[in-house]
C-alpha cells in the first residue's frame, strides 16, 4: 500500500508502516509515498541493503541509493528518533532496532533468519503503539501470509500497481465501421479523416485498427497531428515479413521515427524481439549502434556468481534468446547475400550489441536505437530510468509478457512494463501492441492455448 496525497489528520488516525527490504529494492524512494503516516524501517532491512551495496544490478543501485538518501534526510539526527520526511505535510520515519516481541515469530516459524526478525520488528512496533493501525508492507507474498498468521496486518506496496490487467490497453481495435470510400480513400490516397469514423473522446494517438465495411477491410493508424488515418502497410524488414496484422501494426510503429517509444507485450513465439530486431537492422543507417538488451533474472534466484566460468560465459546463458533472434534473422540469407556480411561486420565492430541490461547504466543513449526484451522482470522505476536515459536520435522498444514474471516480487499488476502501458498510453510519442496470435509453430500455440 501507498498513499499519494497528504491530508490533516490526528496522531490516532496516522498509521504506522513497517517495510521490508521487498519493498525497498522496488522502490528505493518508497517512504516518500505514505502521505502523512509514519514509517519504520527495521534494523535488519539495513543488514539485508549492505548485503546488497555492491554490484551492477538493480537491486545493488536501489540499495545504495535508498542508504545515501536516509543519510542525507537524518543529518545529524538520530535515526531512532522520529525524523520528517519532506516536510510538515508528511509523515516521519525512524530505524527500530528492537526486534523482540510477546510473539517471537523466529520460535514459531523455527528458523532465525531475516525475515522473521522483520516480521518480529513489525510485531514490537504493534504492541508498543496500540492505540495506532500498525502495517507490514512487503512484496514478498509468502511473508505477507506469515505476517496475517500472527495477526498482524500486511499489504502489498500499491505504488506502481496498476489496478488490472483485464482492462490493460491493447493498441489495437477491429472491426471498426468505414464507409465504402473511406476504404477507398485509404488504399489510394493512403489517408482519410477520422472525423466521421471515431468519436472525438475515443481518438488515442498511434492506435491502430482494422476498419471494415461489408467484405472490404483495411489497416490504418490514427495520426493525431492532422485528425486523420493512415494506411499500414504490410512490408518486410530486413528479410522479416509480418504474419498477421497485429504484427503489421507492430512493425509499423518500430519504422515509424516519430513515435520514439513501443512497447510490444505478447506470449512466446508472437514475434516480439523478432520484429523488433528487424525493424532496428532495417532502419541501422538511421543511429550510431542498436543494443539488444535484457535483464539477468538469475534461475531460481540464484545469484550468476554460483556459474563456472568468467563474466561472459556467466552471461551467454541468459543472453542465448537474443542471439537466436539474430541467427534467424542471419539465415533468412545466404553466406553470398549483403545482408549476411553487414550483420557479422555489425557484431564485429559493435555496430550491434547484445548484452546484459546492466551494462547500460548510466550510459548516455543518444543515435541509439534501444531494444529492452523480457522488459515484464523490471520495476516501474526501472523502465523510467532507462527512458530518462533516451538522448537525441534514440527510440526505445520494450518487449515482453506480462504474465511470464520470473522476479519474486513482481506481478502482473505491478512490473515495469504493465506500468508503461497504463500511464503513457495516448501520448503522441508512444504506441503499443499487443500481439495475440502465436506465429512460433503450431506445437507452441498449442502449448499457449491448453498447458
Amino acid at each position: 500500500m501507498a498513499l499519494k496525497k497528504a491530508s490533516k489528520a490526528s496522531i490516532a488516525e496516522r498509521k504506522i508502516f513497517v517495510l521490508d527490504t521487498s519493498v525497498i529494492i522496488y522502490d528505493h524512494t518508497a517512504i516518500k509515498n505514505f502521505a502523512e503516516h509514519d514509517v519504520v524501517i527495521p534494523i535488519t532491512v539495513l543488514e539485508e541493503l549492505d548485503q546488497f551495496k555492491k554490484g551492477n544490478d538493480s537491486k545493488n543501485f536501489s540499495a545504495r541509493e535508498f542508504t545515501r538518501y536516509v543519510d542525507k534526510l537524518s543529518g545529524n539526527n538520530s535515526l531512532q528518533n522520529w525524523t520528517s520526511i519532506n516536510g510538515p505535510t508528511r509523515g516521519k520515519f525512524k530505524i527500530e532496532l528492537n526486534s523482540s516481541s510477546k510473539i517471537n515469530a523466529e520460535k514459531i516459524f523455527e528458523d532465525r533468519k531475516a525475515d522473521h526478525r522483520i516480521l518480529n520488528t513489525a510485531l514490537y512496533v504493534a504492541e508498543n503503539h496500540p492505540d495506532r493501525k500498525v502495517i507490514l508492507i512487503t512484496k514478498d507474498i509468502n511473508l505477507r501470509i506469515k505476517a496475517k498468521s500472527l495477526n498482524l496486518i500486511a499489504e502489498d506496496y500499491e505504488t506502481g500497481k496498476i489496478k488490472s490487467v483485464d482492462d490493460l490497453y491493447t493498441g489495437n481495435s477491429e472491426g471498426l465501421k468505414a464507409s465504402s470510400e473511406q476504404i477507398a480513400s485509404i488504399y489510394n490516397k493512403g489517408v482519410t479523416s477520422s472525423k466521421t469514423i471515431l468519436k472525438k473522446q475515443d481518438a488515442m494517438p498511434n492506435h491502430y485498427y482494422i476498419l471494415k465495411n461489408g467484405s472490404q477491410s483495411v489497416l490504418a493508424r490514427y495520426n493525431k497531428e492532422d485528425e486523420s488515418m493512415h494506411r499500414v502497410i504490410k512490408s518486410a524488414a530486413f528479410g522479416v515479413i509480418p504474419k498477421n496484422a497485429e504484427q503489421t501494426f507492430a512493425l509499423d510503429a518500430i519504422m515509424n521515427p516519430n513515435i520514439k517509444l513501443v512497447s510490444i507485450q505478447g506470449v512466446a513465439g508472437t514475434g516480439k524481439t523478432l520484429l523488433s530486431l528487424a525493424g532496428a537492422l532495417e532502419q541501422r543507417r538511421n543511429y550510431h549502434q542498436i543494443y539488444l538488451a535484457r535483464p539477468v533474472v538469475p534461475l531460481s534466484n540464484k545469484d550468476i556468481g554460483y556459474l563456472p566460468g568468467d563474466v561472459n560465459s556467466k552471461l551467454n546463458p541468459y543472453m542465448e534468446p537474443l542471439w537466436d533472434n539474430l541467427k534467424y534473422i542471419r539465415s533468412l540469407f545466404s553466406e553470398k547475400d549483403k545482408e549476411h556480411k553487414q550483420l557479422n561486420e555489425m557484431v564485429e565492430h559493435q555496430k550491434l550489441v547484445v548484452c546484459p541490461l546492466a551494462y547500460i547504466r548510466g550510459r548516455s543513449l543518444s543515435n541509439v536505437f534501444f531494444i529492452v526484451d523480457e522488459a515484464q522482470n523490471l520495476t516501474p522505476h526501472e523502465v523510467k530510468t532507462i527512458i530518462t536515459r533516451a538522448g537525441e536520435n534514440t527510440k526505445i522498444i520494450f518487449t515482453g509478457d506480462i504474465h511470464q514474471i520470473d522476479t519474486p516480487y513482481l506481478d502482473a499488476q505491478s512490473n515495469g512494463l504493465s506500468y508503461m502501458i497504463e500511464k503513457l498510453k495516448g501520448q503522441e510519442l508512444y504506441a503499443h501492441i499487443t500481439l495475440e496470435k502465436g506465429e512460433r509453430s503450431a506445437l507452441a500455440n498449442l502449448a499457449n492455448d491448453l498447458l
